[in-house]
C-alpha cells in the first residue's frame, strides 16, 4: 500500500489527530509513504491571482507559476498513492484553514474533476481515503458536525468515493474520556490501514 498522509493540526506535538495518525504511520514502510504536514510547511492561501494561475497559460507571473507547480506536485502525490490518510481536526465546527488550502490546490477543473452535461465528474479514481477527525466535544452525527459531510463531498467531487472516518471525540471533556477516545481511534485506524 502506498499511503499519502496529510496532517493539518496547528498544535504540533500536542495534536490529537497527529497522535492518532502517528501510531499507524510509524508502522508503515518509509518507501511506501509520503507525509505532508500542512502546519509545519504551510501552503499558499488561494486568492484571485492564484486561482487564475491554476488555470494555466503562457502569461503567468512567477507567483502563479510556483503555485501551479506546487498544485501539480500535490495532485501527483494523490495520484501516486493508494490510500490517503487525512487528519481533519474540528476547529470552530469545520476543518483547519491549512487543510482547506490543500483542498483548494488539489481541486482543479480539468485535472482532478471536470464538468459534464450530467454534472461534475471526479477524475481521481481507484483511491481510498481515511479521514481522522478529532473534536473537543461530541459532534458525530449531529448538526454541528460539518467536517464529515464536507470531507466526504470534497473527496467525492474529485472522484474518491471510498471514504471512511475515524473519530476521536470529547477530547476537552475530561482526561479519561480523551485518553479512551484517542486509544479507540488509534485501534480503528490501525484496522482500516492494514
Amino acid at each position: 500500500m502506498k499511503a499519502l498522509v496529510i496532517k493539518s493540526s496547528i498544535l504540533g506535538p500536542y495534536s490529537s489527530s497527529n497522535a492518532v495518525i502517528d501510531g499507524v504511520v510509524n508502522n508503515l514502510s518509509p518507501d511506501s509513504l509520503v507525509e505532508r504536514d500542512l502546519a509545519a510547511n504551510p501552503l499558499p492561501i488561494l486568492d484571485g491571482e492564484l486561482a487564475g494561475g491554476l488555470r494555466g497559460g503562457s502569461d503567468l507571473n512567477e507567483r502563479q507559476q510556483q503555485t501551479l507547480a506546487l498544485s501539480d506536485q500535490l495532485i501527483n502525490e494523490i495520484q501516486q498513492s493508494d490510500t490517503l490518510i487525512i487528519a481533519a481536526p474540528m476547529y470552530n465546527f469545520t476543518v483547519p484553514v491549512q487543510l482547506k488550502a490543500w483542498i483548494d490546490l488539489i481541486a482543479r477543473a480539468g485535472v482532478t474533476f471536470r464538468y459534464t452535461e450530467n454534472g461534475p465528474e471526479g477524475l481521481v479514481t481507484g483511491k481510498r481515503a481515511i479521514v481522522v477527525t478529532t473534536r473537543g466535544g461530541m459532534h458525530k452525527g449531529g448538526n454541528t458536525d460539518h467536517v464529515t459531510g464536507y470531507m466526504q463531498t470534497v473527496l467525492g467531487f474529485i472522484g474518491i468515493t471510498d471514504v471512511e472516518f475515524v473519530y476521536a471525540e470529547g477530547l476537552a471533556m475530561g482526561e479519561d474520556l480523551a485518553s479512551k477516545a484517542i486509544d479507540d481511534a488509534k485501534q480503528q485506524l490501525k484496522k482500516l490501514a492494514s
